[in-house]
């Protein structure tokens, strides 16, 4: 937990206190009801809600937000985003002048922003639905303007300002203690999702990948290792039938991208080695994001992405990126079962990209059927 600058009073009933350089806000059990805390912040909100006492606000000149930290801000104008994805993937809608509890991150997405945590508390901008604070640097095109907040502290309590990992039930680097008992076990086949760029159709893939392996009679784990924090993919992942299910906000992080490359790489040997624990028969992990984007890139070249990868499952959005990317992952010499996603919703598509490459191109949803998800899994790992 990172300490928050020390002020001179022991007054913790005050309402305020300032220094000159910090100012302390008692948030009180009135005001804190009223805080709509988001999906990112889930963990913290559990705390923060049976015990709202034991945490302030710290705003200030000196105080400068980095990524997970836990920001109280007031909406100010509604934009892109008009609702906030509740602890419980709720779908809350906003208003101005409401008080949210958001994490602060770096966001990474083409189709719609680009966006850094800023140096200071200035206003700044709801940058996704599942709960992330940032400065937009770039928008796409086709959307409008991002919702606008004005942050008023950061959450701290007497050990300083909070950050996600602080509370987060998985910690990179302090395995489980069922991932510390299976130490030395064999680890299950592991099937990677990756995909051409945003919205080409991974996390459905993995989902029916999931059903398919789930009615053939296997245990399935699911993971999302890369991305930007929201319910919606993991709650997919549950529905599909797997068990666990866990993404890297289950870590402590509201958002991968600008990590430090080490910390992503053991981020996902972290998130496998946790799913592999509870007895999986088979391990799903989606990569977010293109083949292109840094990280993962970086990851498909590292040993380490073959050590614990043994297969990938590639979603394109049409046949010549299907053709690119099965060319860059061969390059990379990762192994790949079958090419899916948005672009078999197109019968014409899913010829051309057939013509065209030399794994099976496999219709989305036929991944539901056990026979063909089963066929998927590596056969030196194979368990039917």
């Amino acid at each position: 937990m990172s300490i928050s600058p020390s002020l001179d009073t022991d007054d913790l009933d005050a309402r305020e206190v300032t220094d000159g350089r910090y100012t302390r806000v008692q948030i009180g059990a009135e005001r804190a009801v009223k805080v709509r805390a988001a999906y990112t912040t889930r963990f913290v909100a559990t705390e923060f809600t049976k015990r709202p006492e034991d945490f302030h606000m710290l705003a200030g000149s000196e105080v400068h937000p980095e990524a997970g930290d836990v920001v109280i801000a007031r909406v100010t104008e509604l934009g892109k985003h008009t609702r906030l994805e509740s602890p419980t993937s709720r779908r809350q809608l906003l208003f101005v002048g409401q008080e949210i509890m958001v994490a602060y991150g770096n966001r990474y997405a083409p189709d719609q922003f680009l966006a850094h945590v800023p140096d200071s508390l200035e206003p700044c901008h709801l940058v996704a639905g599942g709960g992330l604070a940032g400065y937009v640097i770039e928008t796409h095109a086709s959307i409008g303007a991002a919702t606008a907040i004005e942050p008023i502290g950061l959450l701290a309590t007497r050990e300083g300002v909070v950050n996600l990992r602080d509370f987060s039930p998985l910690q990179v680097g302090s395995p489980s203690l069922a991932a510390v008992a299976a130490l030395g076990s064999r680890r299950p086949p592991v099937i990677a999702v990756l995909g051409t760029s945003m919205n080409s159709g991974k996390s459905t893939t993995l989902a029916c990948l999931v059903n398919g392996l789930s009615n053939a009679g296997l245990t399935v784990a699911a993971g999302k290792a890369t991305g930007t924090g929201a319910g919606n993919d993991p709650n997919l992942f549950i529905d599909a039938g797997a068990f666990p299910v866990c993404d890297f906000t289950d870590f402590g992080y509201p958002t991968t991208f600008k990590l430090a490359y080490e910390e992503v790489r053991n981020l996902l040997a972290a998130m496998i080695d946790e799913q592999a624990a509870f007895g999986a028969d088979v391990v799903v992990i989606e990569i977010a994001d293109g083949l292109y984007q840094g990280e993962t890139s970086r990851l498909l070249r590292d040993p380490l992405f073959a050590t614990y990868v043994d297969t990938v499952v590639f979603a394109a959005q049409d046949a010549l990126g299907a053709r690119a990317g099965l060319d860059l992952l061969h390059d990379a010499a990762v192994p790949v079962a079958a090419v899916s996603g948005l672009l078999t919703a197109s019968p014409l598509a899913a010829a051309e990209a057939s013509a065209w490459i030399d794994v099976p191109v496999i219709v989305t949803y036929d991944l539901c059927r056990p026979e063909v998800a089963a066929a998927l899994i590596p056969v030196r790992a194979a368990l039917l």
